[in-house]
Order: structure tokens, then sequence, then C-alpha cells
């Protein structure tokens, strides 16, 4: 019999921390976090819910309790109840939360959540633009209430309605009814608050290293030909992709008799597409892709289905009588044949499969919605006997997190659905929604928008997952040699990029899972009392080091450049690309328009940020490999002190792997020397085996990029002993580049900057020109603007506004023959007023 993974559950609260009468209970979880219930018959659920799997955390928090005047008060830190101990009521029970400057801190049972920040939303499916979200317990009102009243239960019994059940947990209905309440009360403590929410929920689970790489999808009716020849194609371009998804027609769709129904369900290969499915997807395996094919369950199993016979027997069918099979997620039993009838094509080499239920929430059992079980049950399977579970499929309520990649529908090919992606993703966190999988691109209708798909891949970048989809239509494609060169080039680039990035985004990837921190924040998660921060919906955290403020909007024609707003903490901070630095000096910390062309995203790392990546290079094996580097290029940045622990694992076992941890830290003095040093590989798994050799290489080669300073002399160090290193300095990005060769991976490295390292000098003029350069207006106009940049700096911004045109249309070289557009004078002033 197969073991599944369960989840951890807590739910009977703390004694100590529980406050009841006959038909009320008040739990208090924490100082800020109260569980609320009334029920009419006095019977208490103490069951795990599809929402909630932990209510007692091993402390009893500090509250007090007295009943005055007929109402009981109950008093924390944090909040304060008053409740009048009936049936639950406006009048009668409410929460005021401390620490809080607003008139609107008090809650009222049942009322509207005005200052709820949201939390995410079920599908984006045929979405132009934005949709209504569902809350979040994050709010700026300074509470959040969630409603678990209608949640069903998990058990883990036996046998259910009869059946025999084998998977473990199992859902059946909530016996009475009532109200099940969780206040949140944590004023603008949102990372708290977050933090708290998993550990009613559960945590976030760790994905597998191949999620975090490029996903290839797209509605298309592939042969097995026609897709490989695909993946030889990205491999030639030197696009990295670790992801390979297969839309519904590697099944019978049309092929189907009409007597069965819709083609829209199934379970065989279409064996005019894929003669031999074993050898294409042993192929794919053999480029170092993974595979999900999509699967749409709706209709059951039916008797044209290859596995059919078998699945009808187990129910108890004659498979002569091709009577249909029908799908019922309430039937342990039906579960049973349905996942076996998966392990059979998963023993071909299938390794995770996107769930694309679309057919509404209702099943046999009340309440119970069929996309939540539909993941619950596919996440406990694609787990069981040791394997490290995964599934890819759409957002199903509070807790949803616990079932990751999450799918977010087909949306419209409109820059209005591009400017609505960057805030849904990061107010999904809100929720506890870290792993959104997007559209990237669009799906479908829309408009040909070359510039629109290249900004699109660019959010793609800094998405939790980068999977490009879009529909079976031949003017659809995303492959980029489809697109004129500076749009190819571009995605090139973003492609690359992104799988560079994978050992900071597997390192984030454990944060997530450890710690509780989505890899993307909105920007007031930090920064909560600062009305600024909400200002820039789009913009969010992206980990620990980087803050992205994606481009959303067309290029100005004149300027030849886009625009975003930003705001950036207090600090210094650099451009990631580029090492031009911007500081903040305020406590508020600043905000501002950045400008940027075609091929650029704004990213900023902020001073002492440090990046680690995996160069392309033959070091590190074939282009889609996700192995753990051999070479590895960390991106450090100047100005502060700065540490980082690289995290890696032997990739066998998910949170149980054994471990890798590598310290990278820059130690920045002012005027003085400065070194980064390289840490010996610490961890290791239960079994002993060693580190350096078995989960990371014995031996690796590190380039060291110092970014935002002026050259420096350079000396290292590896096991205390002195080593040859090369350097060389990037004026462009004013960088400097430490080529380290190969050294133990269990030897500590140092880096020795002899004399001052120095910030960069400051560019701003050369910058300003740059953008005056490449402005498609009057060359004369030009000339002045940069006479006038490079004697007065910032100061000449005013006298930009105030260039004159000449009269009866004159031609005088002295004078401008047009104006400088708004557009092309804010850029400028982005570069004249970073610092």
């Amino acid at each position: 019999m197969p073991r599944f993974p369960q989840l951890d559950t807590h739910p009977i609260m703390n004694p100590e921390a529980v406050i009841q009468g006959d038909h009320w209970r008040i739990g208090v979880l924490t100082e800020s976090l109260l569980r609320l219930e009334w029920q009419d018959d006095g019977v208490f659920e103490d069951h795990a819910t599809q929402m909630v799997v932990n209510r007692d955390w091993g402390t009893t928090p500090k509250f007090t309790h007295t009943v005055r005047d007929g109402r009981l008060v109950l008093d924390t830190p944090a909040l304060r109840l008053t409740y009048d101990m009936k049936p639950f009521s406006k009048e009668g029970l409410s929460v005021v939360i401390k620490g809080v400057n607003s008139n609107r801190n008090t809650w009222n049972y049942g009322e509207e959540q005005e200052g709820n920040l949201c939390g995410t939303a079920r599908t984006l499916d045929e979405t132009n633009g934005s949709t209504p979200l569902g809350l979040g317990v994050v709010s700026r009102d300074g509470w959040a209430v969630l409603d678990d009243s209608a949640s069903n239960i998990l058990t883990e019994a036996d046998s259910v309605n009869g059946e025999d059940n084998t998977f473990g947990t199992w859902v059946v209905p909530r016996p009475g009814t009532g109200h099940d309440l969780y206040v949140f009360g944590y004023a603008h403590r949102y990372i708290e608050a977050i933090r708290d929410f998993y550990r009613l929920t559960g945590p976030t689970p760790l994905l597998p290293r191949f999620a975090l790489g490029n996903w290839w999808s797209r509605y298309h009716r592939y042969t097995e030909r026609e897709y490989l020849q695909l993946v030889e194609r990205f491999e030639r371009e030197g696009l990295p992709f670790t992801t390979a998804v297969v839309d519904m027609d590697w099944h019978l769709v049309d092929a189907v008799d009409p007597k069965y129904g819709s083609g829209w369900t199934g379970y065989t290969w279409n064996r005019s597409f894929f003669p031999d499915p074993k050898r294409f997807l042993d192929t794919l395996h053999q480029h170092g892709l993974k595979v999900t094919p999509n699967v749409h369950p709706r209709d059951g199993i039916r008797a044209f289905e290859d596995g059919y016979a078998e699945a009808a027997q187990q129910m108890g069918i004659d498979p002569a009588s091709e009577e249909p099979i029908e799908f019922d997620l309430t039937s342990p039993k039906f579960m049973k044949a349905y996942f076996d009838l998966h392990h059979k094509l998963e023993s071909e080499g299938i390794d995770f499969w996107w769930l694309d239920w679309q057919q509404g929430g209702v099943t046999r059992q009340k309440g119970l919605d069929p996309l939540w079980m539909l993941n619950h049950l596919h996440y406990l399977d694609s787990g069981r006997d040791g394997r490290w579970p995964l599934t890819f499929s759409r957002y199903a309520g509070p807790g949803s997190h616990r079932y990751p990649v999450g799918f977010s529908g087909d949306t419209v090919v409109s820059w209005e659905s591009l400017r609505f992606q960057p805030y849904f993703t990061a107010t999904a966190s809100n929720i506890g929604y870290g792993w959104w999988s997007h559209d990237i691109g669009g799906h479908m209708f829309g408009r040909r928008d070359e510039e629109l798909e290249a900004r699109w891949y660019q959010f793609g970048v800094f998405s939790p997952i980068n999977r490009l989809h879009s529909t079976d239509s031949a003017f659809n494609g995303k492959e980029p040699w489809n697109f004129r060169t500076e749009v190819r080039d571009s995605m090139t680039a973003s492609l690359r990029l992104r799988h560079e990035l994978i050992p900071y985004l597997y390192t984030m990837n454990w944060r997530a899972a450890s710690e509780g921190r989505p890899i993307v924040e909105p920007m007031y998660w930090q920064a909560a009392d600062n009305p600024d921060t909400y200002d820039v919906p789009n913009e969010f955290r992206f980990g620990t080091e980087l803050v992205v403020a994606p481009i959303v909007e067309p290029i100005d024609r004149e300027a030849q450049l886009a625009k975003t707003d930003a705001w950036l903490p207090q600090g210094i901070w650099f451009d990631f690309f580029t090492g031009r630095r911007y500081e903040a000096p305020a406590m508020e910390g600043r905000k501002l328009e950045v400008w940027r062309p075609l091929e650029a995203i704004p990213v900023f790392a902020k001073a002492g940020g440090i990046v680690p990546m995996q160069p392309l290079d033959e070091a590190n094996g074939p282009i889609n490999s996700i192995d753990n580097p051999k070479h590895v290029r960390v991106v450090a940045f100047a100005g502060a002190d700065g540490a980082f622990t690289l995290v890696e694992d032997d990739g066998s076992r998910g949170v149980e792997s054994a471990v890798a941890t590598t310290e990278l830290a820059l130690h920045w003095v002012a005027g003085s020397s400065a070194t980064f040093t390289i840490g010996a590989v610490q961890g290791g798994g239960a079994d002993g085996a060693a580190v350096a050799g078995s989960i990371v290489p014995e031996r690796r080669s590190w380039t060291i990029v110092i970014r935002g300073v002026e050259p420096a002399k350079v000396s290292a160090r590896a096991g205390g002993k002195a080593i040859e290193v090369m350097t060389a300095y990037d004026e462009r990005t004013l960088s400097l580049n430490v080529e380290i060769p190969e050294v133990a991976s269990n030897a500590a490295v140092e880096i020795l900057f002899d004399g001052e390292l120095a910030l960069a000098h400051d560019t701003s003029a050369d910058d300003a020109f740059r953008v005056l350069y490449n402005a498609q207006i009057d060359c004369l106009a030009k000339d002045k603007a940069d006479r006038l940049v490079r004697a007065d700096g910032a100061a000449a911004l005013n006298a930009l506004h105030t260039l004159e045109r000449p009269a009866n249309g004159e031609h005088r070289h002295d004078l401008f023959v047009s104006h400088m557009p708004e557009s092309v004078i804010r850029a400028v002033a982005e570069q004249l007023l970073r610092v």
C-alpha cells in the first residue's frame, strides 16, 4: 500500500487559552489572533479543516478576561475584545486593535473589511486587466477576518461511506452549523500576520529546483517530432528551459467517438501525434526537462480509454458494458482507480500533472469545492512513497499555498493584463500564496505588440514561476526568434537571466518554506506606516536582496524610454544591471520615476546586497542543467556591509534533503580597505555524507562582481594560502570583476581589496547625455540641453522647461528650434537626481 505525505496537524486549542460558554467559545491563539465560535447545539469543532490545521502552537499567550455588566472583556497586549455572550451581532461583538493610528481600528461583527489589502483570486481566465480579489490577513485598519464556518473537516478515517480510504487524510462534511471566525489583529505588523497565518494553515512546501527555471507551454497540437525540434532549437539559440508543458492534445481529443462525449477529458496518448510516448518523454528527460501534461478530469474514465477495463473492474463495472465511470471526488474507491490510471502514465515518464479544472465548484458533498479536493489529493498522491510532491493547478481558497504551483489562467494579451499582474502577484502574498505561475506574454485575443511581449518576459524573470504560454494560433507563439531583432535579444536575455538566478531563487525557496516569507512581497510589508509604499502597487521585493518595478506601460516615442513609479527605502541602492547609484537619505524613503529602454527593467539592489548566480557556461554543463553549479557568479553591491547564506541541497526529499550552506559576506569600510569572503561549505545529511563532493561540487570556481565601485587592486587567499586571481573593470556597469580559479568548496576564500574600495564616480552627466542622444527630438535642442546639464548639473532642469522656439519659423543656431518634451526632461531628471 502506498505511503502518502500527511499534514502535520495540531487542531485542538490549548485549553489554557480557551474561554467558553454554552454556545460560544473563544480561543486566544496568539496575542493578536483570536478564534471566535458560536454553535447553536454547543458542539464545537476540534478537527483540522480545509483551511486550518494547527491551533495549538505550544505556548499560552498573555491575556486577561472578565465579565462586566453582562459583557465579556478579553484583553491582550495587542487587542481588546468585548462580547455580550449572545449570538454574534454587530452590536454585541467587537475587537479594538491597539497600536493603530486610525479611526477604523475597531472590528464589529459583520462589518465590511474596507481597509483589507486583499489576497488573490481563483483564476485570471479571460481577464483583460483587473479582477476582484478575495480577502487577505493584513489591513490598513489593523484587522482582518477569515470565515472558516463552511469549511469541511479533515479526518484520517480508514473508511469513508463504506469504502476503504487508503489516502490517509480525507475530507468529510462539518457537522452542524454556526460561526467559526479568525480575527487577525496584528495592526501594521504585516510580516508577523503572514507568518502566523502559515502557522495556522500549514507551511509553504519547498519546490524542486527545476520548477524555478523557465517553463515552455503552448496550447498547440504538437507532434513528437515538432516538440523535439523545438527543444533542439531552444538549445541552439542558447535558451534554457527546465519544464516542458504539454497541453491537452497529448491525448485523444477529436478522435473520440461522439457516443462517449467530448474529448476534453482524456488519458490515452494520441498515437498519431506521439507514436511512442515513452520515447518522447525519455528524450525530453535527456534534454534536462521535466514534463507535465494537461488534464481535465471532469468526465471521469470512459470506455475508449486504454485504462478503462482495469478501472471498471476496480469499480465493480462490467467493462463490456462500456458504462462510463463517473468522476467522483467524494469516493475513495473512484479516486484510487483514478490515480492508478495516472500512475501507469507516470511510469512512462510523466513527472507531474497540470490540473486544469474549469467546471465550477459542485461535488456530491455539500460545501466541498472539487478544485480544492483535486489539489489536496493530487498533492498527497504526487508525494507517495517518498517522492517530492508537486502539483500545478488553480487557487482554491485560503490554505491553497500548501499545494503549489498555482496556475493563474488564460489572460488576454494586453497592456491592461500586464499592468495588473505585478500587483496581483504581490497581493497574493497577503494570503500566503507565493508561487503563482502566469501565462507570461498573455494567452489569447488582444493584438500583436512586440514591445508588450518583451516587457512581459522581463516581468517573468522576476515572477515566482516563469512559464511562457499562448493559445493555439499561428500568430500567437512566444518563440523569441519570431520577433524583430531588438525584441528577440531582450527576450533571450530575460530567459537566460532567469536560469542564471536559480541559486538565488532556490535560496529564497528555502526561506519561503522555513521562514514563512514568500519570494514576492508588497513594498508596504516592511514600511506599513509610510503612505508612499501603498502608492507603488506594481513594485515589489523579490527575495531579500532585490526590489523590482516592472515596466507596464508602452515606451514614450519622444524619449524612447518607458516609465514606471518606484519607491526606495532609506539607504543606498543600485541599479542591478548598470551599477548606477540611487540614494534615499530620508527616513521615509524616496519616491521617483524611473525610465528604461526596451532592453531594461528597473531592478534595484540595496547597498551590501549579494546575489548568487550560475553562469551559462561550459563549467556548469548543459544549458538546461539544474545541478548545483561548479562555477558560481556572485554580484555584490558596494556601500555597506552585507551577508547572504547560499542554500543548496541534494535534490532528493524536499525539506528532508541533505542541505549545504555557504556564507557570502561583504565587509565594507568607507575610506578604507574592504573584503569579500566565501565561507567553507557547511552542513550535510543525517547519513553523515560529506558536503563537498556529495551535495555541492568538490571544487568550484567563482566570479565575484562588485557593482558601483572604482577600479582597485585585489589579492586573495583560499584556505589561508595566497592564490592568483584575475581582475577586470567594466566601465559600462561600474563593476570590478574578480575571477577565482577552482578551489576546494570546503576551503574559505578571502578577497582583499588593497587600499580604499571607493564608490564609483558620478556618471550622471554622461547618463543624461545618453537619454538625450536616444531621444527622438530636435538635435539643436539636444545640444543646448547637454551644455546646460554639463555646466549646471541638476540645477539645469528648470532651464530645460523654459527653452524657446524661434519666431516665424526662423532657424537660428543659437536658439532651440523646438521645446524639450516633458518626458525627456523627466528622464534626464532621473539621472541628475539619483544621488
